[in-house]
């Protein structure tokens, strides 16, 4: 996409400017290293800024094609290749999880009724693949559930990968999601978790070819996002970004670097749930994409009826993600119910996700925008610079 004057677009320059301004201070005063921000209306580019450092060891600036690990936004990309599959008959979301994955035939539910001790129960019904799609099928990230599953996602997943990354294959890692215990039944409670990784394995088994090379093929080739996989080739390693956090006397600490890590090369275990890496040029045209209601440039992924299901609120009533009252969930992505009660400013139908190095997307349906901020800092709640980069936006829209 092309960079246009903002005035044509319902936008007023000068006060667009203030989002250069807002991001610059993150980096001065060394919150952030650097940062990636795109705003596109009606398909037009109207703010595109960088600054800082990708890499503050090498000296080597942020770029507008600098590439991101972007986590979580891996699973809006990952629920559209699922939502593919449905469109040409290939899978159901009513379906149970057990009819394309049969490892979770005989999948339990950790009772918590018992004061002490520990029991698995059967589930009052069987996860669905709209549960995954929504995360309410029970399924953990190990971090946030009981103490008991936390230890075995620990235990079983995270500790094992991170010792041999190599060694664990997305087949491998259904046979042990499926062999632990759910956190709870069914469609009873919101519970970020691995269930986008689930997805990716169901989508390997119903296209019968890798999951990494489905979204290759079917998604980022057709889009053009030449940028977006599941690591970085050599070629491309100088475009990488480091990932920060807060060092312990202040300032910045680096996590994690360009020159190691299991980034670099092909992935054994393609996590459908946040194994990708992208640019924001790329993730502008996953994004307009689906305002644009399933087409870009001529090259359809998904029908307007399958976008319009998949931006709408599928959690039951009293669910919230992350117990936030002004949000619902669609599939895989989150959906702005509530502007009063949001505290920003924004649209009621706005979706979008985050990744847990604060990159972050939304698209706006009613004002017809795409906002992109890109940056590796982790934890992602430490600063509010998500937030403060969408009021800027909004505040400088006056058409």
């Amino acid at each position: 996409m092309n960079s246009i004057l903002p005035e044509t677009q319902g936008f007023a320059s000068q006060r667009l400017a203030r989002i250069d301004a807002v991001l610059d201070a993150y980096v001065a005063e060394e919150k952030i290293a650097g940062v990636v921000s795109l705003v596109a209306r009606n398909g037009q580019i109207v703010h595109r800024h960088h600054a800082g450092m990708a890499v503050r060891e090498s000296n080597t600036p942020m770029q507008a094609d600098t590439i991101f690990r972007i986590y979580s936004m891996t699973k809006p990309i990952t629920s559209v290749a699922v939502l593919m599959l449905m469109e040409e008959g290939g899978l159901r979301l009513s379906d149970p999880v057990a009819a394309y994955l049969p490892a979770f035939q005989n999948v339990k539910v950790l009772d918590t009724s018992l004061d002490t001790g520990v029991r698995s129960v059967a589930p009052a019904r069987p996860p669905t693949v709209h549960d995954l799609l929504t995360h309410t099928a029970g399924l953990s990230y190990g971090f946030d559930a009981a103490v008991y599953i936390d230890q075995l996602y620990q235990q079983r997943v995270w500790e094992p990968w991170r010792q041999n990354p190599a060694a664990l294959s997305l087949d491998g890692l259904m046979e042990i999601l499926a062999s632990l215990p759910l956190a709870h039944h069914p469609g009873s409670k919101y519970r970020y978790s691995m269930a986008t990784d689930v997805l990716g394995g169901i989508v390997q088994a119903v296209a019968g070819e890798p999951f990494d090379h489905f979204l290759h093929e079917r998604i980022f080739q057709p889009l053009g996002m030449v940028d977006t996989a599941f690591y970085v080739p050599a070629e491309k390693c100088g475009r990488f970004a480091a990932t920060y956090g807060p060092g312990e006397q202040g300032g910045l600490k680096l996590l994690d670097g360009t020159q190691t890590g299991h980034y670099l090369q092909p992935a054994a275990c393609p996590f459908g749930g946040s194994g990708l890496v992208s640019t924001a040029g790329d993730y502008l045209r996953f994004a307009q994409m689906l305002l644009n209601r399933g087409e870009l440039d001529g090259v359809r992924l998904l029908g307007r009826k399958t976008v319009e299901l998949m931006t709408t609120n599928g959690l039951p009533p009293g669910l919230h993600p992350f117990e936030n009252p002004a949000s619902g969930f669609g599939l895989g992505v989150s959906v702005l119910m509530d502007l009063g009660r949001s505290a920003a400013l924004g649209s009621v139908g706005n979706y979008g996700w985050g990744g847990a190095a604060n990159t972050n997307f939304w698209v706006d349906p009613q004002e017809q925008i795409v906002g992109l901020l890109m940056l590796q800092y982790m934890p992602s709640d430490t600063y509010p610079v998500v937030a403060d980069f969408r009021n800027q936006v909004y505040q400088a829209l006056v058409g």
